[in-house]
């Protein structure tokens, strides 16, 4: 458009010289002058004074785009199954890498002054996600929590009967698991209460006059074995509490949950509320996006991965989450959002089978994999 306007312009001045030129050669004329290449040419002063209110001719500015300015990041707010520890690494180490920053999310976390607390606040809406184990989601959607698995931390499960050698059984004749069902029991998870001691303690043994009454510990089960408060953790952290009690001079006994018949399950999970999925399926979506990246970059990194924890959260630094941290890495989940659905349907089977839900609810009801939304 500017090319045409100076075309335009440049016309006007040809055509205003040519006319001009005319008038004064027609004078010569009348004047009977006679023109030569050394005639002087005149022009009239007006023809080059600017009209007042004349429009200036546009010019063009070549400068760099203003830059964009970047979106605010989208706060997520997770809170912790237990006080922080190596098991939450992929979380810790997207954090740190600025993993999640770059999905768009400044994700938050904090700790549980109870063990019990997470899937209530998720429940009610106070917090955007928590963690938790399989075996408890389970349990929580039989009581109608809206709870839903979005992605798997550990692949195993974390978790173990616990007592100390000189309650263990030293006869060889007699069935271990027998052997520890009269002693005093404690436990600091719902699932410890309602699936391990249940599946130990026979009910007609609980219901005995001399029976005692099992005594949630919430997270002082090191303490309350070296006090002989209790005699057995049907929960404890087999990684962590083992190692705690040597420091104290007590050997520890750890009996797998499949020693009890329950099935394999995902360790540590990550739970949204159900009723906000549709609309934060891209949240979630970007959340395991960057932990899928931080656990990749943590395998692949171990001790690098493990500086990094400790350099940002020195509270981890210790021998004992030192040594669990190797094991810790080969239980971790590679592909967080994947569903396994086969445990999840086994898992309610299992408890279907021992009475503890009135019916199996479908794989649906309690996990998806975001990716698949």
């Amino acid at each position: 458009m500017l090319r045409c306007f100076l075309r335009t312009v440049l016309a006007f001045i040809v055509l205003a010289f040519m006319a001009a030129l005319s008038v004064t050669l027609v004078a010569a004329t009348h004047a009977q002058e006679t023109l030569s290449l050394e005639s002087d040419v005149q022009l009239p002063d007006s023809l080059w004074q600017i009209e007042e209110g004349a429009h200036d001719v546009p010019t063009t500015v070549i400068a760099p785009p203003e830059p964009l300015a970047t979106p605010p990041l989208e706060t997520v707010n997770v809170m912790l199954d237990w006080f922080l520890s190596p098991q939450h690494a992929p979380i810790l180490l997207a954090k740190e890498r600025g993993l999640f920053q770059r999905q768009g999310l400044d994700v938050q976390w904090q700790s549980p002054g109870d063990p019990s607390l997470p899937t209530k606040l998720l429940a009610a809406g106070e917090v955007d996600l928590a963690l938790g184990r399989q075996s408890l989601l389970h349990l929580s959607a039989h009581q109608g929590a809206t709870l839903t698995r979005i992605a798997t931390l550990i692949e195993t499960p974390l978790n173990a009967v616990i007592t100390t050698t000189e309650h263990a059984s030293n006869d060889p004749a007699q069935e271990e698991l027998e052997a520890i069902s009269t002693l005093h029991f404690g436990y600091t998870t719902r699932e410890g209460e309602k699936l391990v001691i249940p599946g130990l303690v026979p009910s007609a043994m609980r219901q005995s006059d001399e029976a005692l009454t099992p005594e949630s510990l919430h997270f002082d089960a090191a303490r309350a074995l070296t006090e002989q408060q209790v005699q057995v953790v049907a929960d404890g952290f087999y990684h962590t509490l083992p190692a705690q009690l040597a420091t104290e001079g007590m050997e520890a006994k750890v009996i797998p949950y499949e020693a009890l018949s329950i099935p394999r399950h995902d360790g540590l999970i990550i739970m949204a509320n159900s009723q906000s999925l549709n609309k934060r399926t891209d949240t979630w979506v970007s959340f395991v996006i960057a932990l899928e990246d931080a656990t990749h970059w943590m395998i692949d990194n171990p001790s690098l991965a493990w500086e990094t924890l400790i350099d940002a959260y020195p509270v981890l630094d210790n021998s004992i989450n030192a040594n669990a941290w190797q094991d810790l890495l080969r239980r971790t989940a590679l592909s967080p959002a994947a569903l396994d659905t086969r445990r999840y349907r086994a898992f309610e089977a299992f408890l279907y089978q021992r009475g503890i839900s009135d019916a199996p609810l479908k794989v649906e009801q309690l996990a998806i994999d975001p990716h698949n939304r």
